[in-house]
């Protein structure tokens, strides 16, 4: 499975941006995407995530700005970012769980750039 994400860029503070990942491959079911962040100096963190029935999860601070959604039919993934601050500003990483070769695995795509300033 490959990931590829799209988006990210420079925003200033209060704006949006869109991210975008699409999952390629064969023999393999998506079962969860999501999204996870890491800025300089922190750890790594979960910014949302979704299964396949629609069941979301939000890192507490992205809650009522984020939003994740997903077409199953195109294992590809959205992340909505509204009213962005600059604690946003990180690198964000596309991931999924996949079902394939009669295992589950994790899979990452390479990271996309955030950075919210004035």
């Amino acid at each position: 499975v490959q990931l590829q994400a799209y988006g990210g860029g420079l925003v200033q503070p209060g704006g949006s941006l869109r991210l975008s990942c699409a999952a390629s491959g064969s023999g393999f079911s998506i079962v969860a995407m999501g999204w996870y962040r890491q800025a300089p100096g922190k750890q790594r963190e979960l910014v949302a995530s979704i299964s396949s029935g629609g069941h979301t999860n939000y890192e507490d601070s992205v809650k009522g700005r984020f939003t994740i959604s997903r077409d199953n039919a195109k294992n590809t993934v959205l992340l909505q970012m509204n009213s962005l601050k600059p604690e946003d500003t990180a690198i964000y990483h596309c991931t999924a769980e996949a079902y394939s070769n009669s295992a589950y695995h994790d899979y990452w795509g390479q990271g996309t750039l955030v950075t919210v300033s004035s």
